[in-house]
């Protein structure tokens, strides 16, 4: 349940704010050597201000297929190449953009919670084929389903609050 936690943060991180962030652009996949790559693996990316980062590539060479990479992702940004570095600048969001992205970000929060809700399912079939095989008691399996509810709970609540979180950072104009 935590690493569904955890792949909800870095799939929210990847949803564009008002604000530039690395973890924006990081995951965007680049040809180099004929194999695919994340971006942050080739280059070294920076937001320097509020509104911009600066990705400077280890290899020169790569310029052009980051600055096609980009220019193919959903995220609507357009890369300036200065034949070394490539810097995006992040428009402010218009309101339409900001429901959209907004319906992406419950959209997520709800796989999120549907994620973690299968763990527990899976979690209460072993449970009760321990109880089934005499492994455990029914003491033991009603405590232990007690307490698995308590922690989907718990990571379900986490889910939401991130959520909320990304929501108000979305409104932020």
């Amino acid at each position: 349940m935590r690493t569904s936690i955890e792949a909800l943060k870095r799939e929210l991180a990847t949803i564009r704010t008002g604000h530039a962030t690395p973890a924006l652009i990081e995951h965007i996949k680049v040809e180099y050597a004929g194999a695919l790559l994340p971006l942050n693996q080739i280059a070294g990316i920076s937001a320097p201000e509020a509104r911009l980062l600066v990705i400077q590539p280890w290899d020169s060479s790569n310029i052009h297929s980051i600055d096609k990479a980009i220019l193919k992702s959903d995220l609507g940004l357009n890369p300036i190449n200065d034949g070394s570095v490539i810097r995006l600048n992040v428009p402010p969001l218009s309101e339409e953009r900001r429901q959209e992205l907004m319906k992406v970000v419950r959209r997520r929060i709800e796989e999120g919670r549907i994620a973690i809700r299968n763990l527990r399912r899976e979690a209460m079939d072993e449970l009760k084929r321990l109880e089934k095989n005499k492994d455990i008691s029914q003491d033991e399996h009603k405590r232990a389903l007690d307490q698995l509810q308590k922690l989907t709970d718990s990571f379900i609540a986490d889910a939401e609050q991130i959520g909320q979180a990304k929501e108000v950072e979305l409104a932020e104009v």
